[in-house]
C-alpha cells in the first residue's frame, strides 16, 4: 500500500493507481486553519515542528500514498537575499524586481541556498521519521522563479516578463542559468534530507510558445530535472501545446493539467514517462455522485500500462470539504484496484 508511489515512479508494477493532492495540506483543512489564527504561512514553514505536523494532517485524515514537504516557492529566493513578502490574495511581491543587468549583479551576490533554506530540510527529516508514505519535496522551477523576480508580483500575463523575453534575451537567459543553480542547490539539500522525490513546479510555462520554451526554459529544466538521483515530476498548467517539449525535459514523470484529457497527453507524452494528473479541483466542490463520474472518467482514461499518479490538475481549493476529499481518495482506490 505504501510503496504505490515510488514504485509507479520506478515502473514497476501496483495493486492500483497511487493518489496524492497538490495542496493536500493546508488552507481546506481545519487543523491547518487553526495554525494560521496564530501564525502567517511563512513562519509555518519555517518552522520545521509547526511545518511537520500541517504536512501530516491529511495523511492522518485520508489514506494517501504520499506526503508533500509543507514549505513556500519563495524560499529559494529567499535563500538568495532576495527582498520580498508574501500578501494575502497577491502572493510573492518581490521588492526590488530584477529589470536590468545591474540588477543581476547583485542578485549574484554570494549565498549559501541549502544553508538558507535548511529548515526545509529539517521538516523533511520529521516526516521521515513520522510517516511510512513516501515523501516528495518540490522547489519552483527557474522560470516561475523568474517571473516573480522580474515582474515583481503576480500579473496577467506578466507583462515585464515578456518584455524582457523579448528585448532582452541575453538577460533573461543569465538569470534563468543563476536561478538554475539556485533550484540545483535546494533540490539536492531536499535529496541529501530524505526527500524521496521531488516535483517542479513551473505554474507560468503556459505563457511561452513552443520556441521559446524550447530557447529559454528546456534548457534550464533539463539540468534542474537531472541534477538529482531520485525520481522528478514536472508539473505546469495551460500548457498542452508543450506536452511534445516537456517529454523529452528528463523528468520521471509529467503532470497534467485538466485542460487535455490523460489519455490525449499519453499519446503525446509516451510510455514509459510517467503521468500524473489530472482531475479539475472543482470536481471536490460539486457533489458527491458528480465528483464520482469525473474522477471515474479520468480513471477509465487510464492506459493500462501502470504508468499513473491520480492527482489534481491543480491544488486543492480553499473552499473543498474535506470529507470529498475522503472519498475521492477512497474511490480511486476502490477503482483502481487498491484496497
Amino acid at each position: 500500500m505504501t510503496g504505490r508511489f515510488l514504485r509507479t515512479l520506478r515502473g514497476e508494477s501496483t495493486d492500483g493507481v497511487p493518489i496524492w493532492l497538490m495542496r493536500q495540506a493546508g488552507r481546506y483543512l481545519p487543523g491547518y486553519r487553526k495554525l494560521r489564527e496564530q501564525h502567517g504561512i511563512l513562519e509555518l514553514a519555517k518552522d520545521p515542528r509547526l511545518a511537520s505536523e500541517v504536512a501530516l494532517e491529511p495523511l492522518r485524515l485520508f489514506d494517501l500514498d504520499a506526503a508533500i514537504v509543507f514549505a513556500d516557492i519563495v524560499h529559494p529566493l529567499e535563500g538568495t537575499g532576495v527582498p520580498l513578502r508574501l500578501d494575502p490574495g497577491t502572493g510573492p511581491v518581490v521588492l526590488h524586481p530584477v529589470r536590468r543587468s545591474e540588477d543581476l549583479e547583485t542578485l549574484r551576490a554570494s549565498h549559501d541556498v541549502a544553508k538558507e533554506t535548511a529548515f526545509v530540510g529539517e521538516t523533511i527529516r520529521r516526516l521521515r521519521d513520522a510517516t511510512d508514505k513516501p515523501v516528495l519535496g518540490f522547489s519552483a522551477a527557474p522560470f516561475t522563479l523568474a517571473c516573480y523576480l522580474v515582474e515583481g508580483a503576480y500579473a496577467r500575463d506578466f507583462p515585464e516578463v515578456r518584455r524582457m523575453i523579448l528585448g532582452q534575451p541575453d538577460l533573461f537567459r543569465k538569470l534563468l542559468m543563476h536561478l538554475t543553480g539556485v533550484v540545483i542547490d535546494y533540490l539536492r539539500m531536499q535529496e541529501r534530507a530524505g526527500a524521496q522525490a521531488l516535483q517542479v513546479f513551473d505554474t507560468w510555462a503556459g505563457l511561452l510558445s513552443p520556441g521559446q520554451y524550447s530557447k529559454f526554459a528546456q534548457p534550464s529544466l533539463s539540468e534542474v530535472l537531472t541534477s538529482v538521483d531520485v525520481p522528478t515530476l514536472y508539473f505546469s498548467t495551460s500548457s498542452r501545446h508543450l506536452l511534445e517539449l516537456q517529454a523529452s525535459l528528463g523528468a520521471t514523470g509529467i503532470s497534467v493539467d485538466w485542460r487535455v484529457p490523460i489519455d490525449e497527453a499519453r499519446k503525446v507524452v509516451g510510455a514509459p514517462t510517467v503521468l500524473q494528473g489530472n482531475l479539475d479541483p472543482a470536481a471536490l466542490l460539486a457533489s458527491p455522485e458528480a465528483m464520482e463520474v469525473a474522477a471515474g472518467d479520468v480513471l477509465r482514461r487510464l492506459p493500462r500500462d501502470g504508468h499513473h499518479i491520480f492527482n489534481l490538475g491543480h491544488g486543492v481549493l480553499p473552499q473543498t470539504d474535506p470529507q470529498n476529499v475522503k472519498r475521492l481518495v477512497d474511490f480511486v482506490h476502490a477503482h483502481s484496484g487498491g484496497e
